[in-house]
Order: C-alpha cells, then sequence, then structure tokens
C-alpha cells in the first residue's frame, strides 16, 4: 500500500532572528496560495507542519481549501544550526554536511537533526498507511530526512531548492520508492 508525503519547503520569508515567529513575506503568501491550488488536486488527507510560523503560513491555504485540521509537529522544525548568531553562515552550514556528527556550539549535527525528523516522519507513514500528506517544514530538515532514504539529497541538492519547493515521496512501507519534483518556485 503506497503512501504519498508532499514535502513542503515553506514560501519565502523576510529574515528575522526569531525563528519561530517569522512570517510569510508578501511574495511568500502569494506562493502559499499558489501550492494550495496545486495540492488541493491532489486529494490530499492530512495535513502537518512545522511550528515556525513561516512553515505554517505555507500550508494554511490548502488546509483550509481542502478543510482540513493542520497538526502541529515539533520535530519538522528547521534544524537548529547554532545557539546565537553565527558570522559565516556559508562556511557553518558546509561543516555540518562535511562532518555529519559535528555541531555549532548549542546546535543540532545533521546526524541529529536527521534523526529525528526521520522518527517524526516514519510515525506519519505509521499513521497515514496508504493516504497522501502534505508536511509544511523547511529546506534543511527536509533535505536531512530525503538523504537518510538516499543520499543523493545533499548539501547540492539543499543548495538548489527554492521556496516554496514541493517534493512528492512515494513510500512502501518505510521504503522510499519514488521521488518527484512537483513545483517550484520560479
Amino acid at each position: 500500500m503506497e503512501t504519498q508525503i508532499y514535502m513542503v519547503r515553506h514560501a519565502h520569508s523576510g529574515y528575522t532572528p526569531d525563528e519561530l515567529n517569522r512570517p510569510l513575506s508578501p511574495q511568500g503568501e502569494e506562493a502559499a496560495r499558489r501550492v494550495a491550488d496545486l495540492l488541493v488536486e491532489e486529494q490530499i488527507t492530512a495535513i502537518i507542519s512545522s511550528p515556525y510560523r513561516r512553515a505554517v503560513q505555507t500550508v494554511e491555504p490548502l488546509a483550509a481549501r481542502a478543510s482540513l485540521t493542520m497538526q502541529v509537529e515539533d520535530d519538522f522544525r528547521e534544524r537548529l544550526l547554532a545557539d546565537g548568531h553565527l558570522e559565516d553562515f556559508d562556511h557553518a552550514i558546509r561543516k555540518v554536511w562535511e562532518e555529519d556528527s559535528f555541531s555549532w556550539p548549542g546546535g543540532e549535527s545533521n546526524l541529529a537533526a536527521q534523526h529525528r525528523g526521520v522518527r517524526a516522519l516514519e510515525n506519519v507513514l505509521h499513521r497515514y498507511l496508504g493516504e497522501k500528506v502534505a508536511i509544511g517544514t523547511h529546506g534543511n530538515i527536509m533535505a536531512l530526512m530525503m538523504n537518510a532514504f538516499n543520499p543523493a539529497y545533499d548539501f547540492d541538492f539543499w543548495k538548489r531548492l527554492s521556496m516554496p519547493d514541493i517534493y512528492k515521496l512515494s513510500f512502501n512501507q518505510l521504503t522510499l520508492t519514488r521521488v518527484e519534483r512537483i513545483w517550484q518556485a520560479t
């Protein structure tokens, strides 16, 4: 019995240091409406989101259009790179991808974040066997979850993601059988 997971990377948001409450930009709000237009045709049966506002706002229009109650799953939140500001973000993010077990002070290693995300994804796969589920999430944790099933989803894959971006993952039980990019921002 095939289960389809629609990984929805959040739409564009302006930067603020408040990760939890950072909202979508006007451009992001428009993109979220387009995401709903596309995914409502897929007959999604459940919608789950990271607790971060930008992820929630990206899948809210879909929840409204599909008349579904969105659930929040804390473990789909973005990976914590460090506890505080890092001077060179590009170096910092590359380092954790190059060394899976490395973490910056107060941050999560790739392995820790990946384990957290995959555990949550496996719970969804068990709970919604044979259904179609949209997950509102973030680029890094999404890439890490996909990487756990196929190493081709790596740092370079993450760098190419758009905001928003949607990947349809097909599973037979806990085995990833197919990945299809079904929409990306232009």
